[in-house]
C-alpha cells in the first residue's frame, strides 16, 4: 500500500513538474471523448501533456479539478481543490509543528484504484500525505 501511494505520488509531482500545454486538438480522442463522457457539462478546460499522459485542468462548480488520463482515456487519478479544514488531522498538525505555516491550497487526490492521499501546499512546495494524514513527501 504505501509503495502504491508512492508511486501515485512520483507519478503526480512527475507530471506536475513536466507537463506542457497543449491544445484540445492535440488531445487524442479517446481521452476527450473519456472526459466529456465523465463531464458533459464542463466547458472551459485547459489540457497538459507529460509523456503519454493527458490532463484536463477546469472548475466544476467553482471548484478546481484535474484528471489524469492515459493515451486510451482511462483515468489515472483525479484531484479535488478542498478547504483546509477538511485534511485529516494529521496533515494539520504536521504542518503546524514542521512548518508553521499556513497552508496556501489543498487537494484530494484519488487514483483508479480508489486510493486516496492529500496535497497541501506551504512555501510553493506541495506536501503529500496519505489518507491517514501521515506524511509521504
Amino acid at each position: 500500500m504505501k509503495n502504491l501511494v508512492l508511486i501515485v505520488t512520483m507519478l503526480l509531482c512527475s507530471t506536475l513538474t513536466y507537463a506542457q500545454k497543449i491544445q484540445e486538438k492535440d488531445v487524442p480522442a479517446p481521452v476527450k471523448n473519456a472526459f466529456q463522457k465523465q463531464y458533459p457539462k464542463v466547458a472551459a478546460v485547459k489540457w497538459t501533456k507529460e509523456k503519454e499522459k493527458f490532463e484536463a485542468s477546469f472548475d466544476l462548480s467553482k471548484v478546481d479539478n484535474s484528471v489524469l488520463f492515459d493515451g486510451q482515456g482511462n483515468v489515472l487519478e483525479t484531484e479535488v481543490e478542498i478547504q483546509t479544514s477538511q485534511l485529516p488531522a494529521g496533515v494539520l498538525a504536521y504542518i503546524k509543528a514542521q512548518y508553521k505555516q499556513t497552508i496556501k491550497e489543498a487537494a484530494k487526490i484519488t487514483d483508479a484504484k480508489g486510493n486516496i492521499t492529500y496535497e497541501a501546499e506551504i512555501k510553493g512546495k506541495d506536501l503529500i500525505f496519505d489518507s491517514n494524514g501521515k506524511f509521504i513527501k
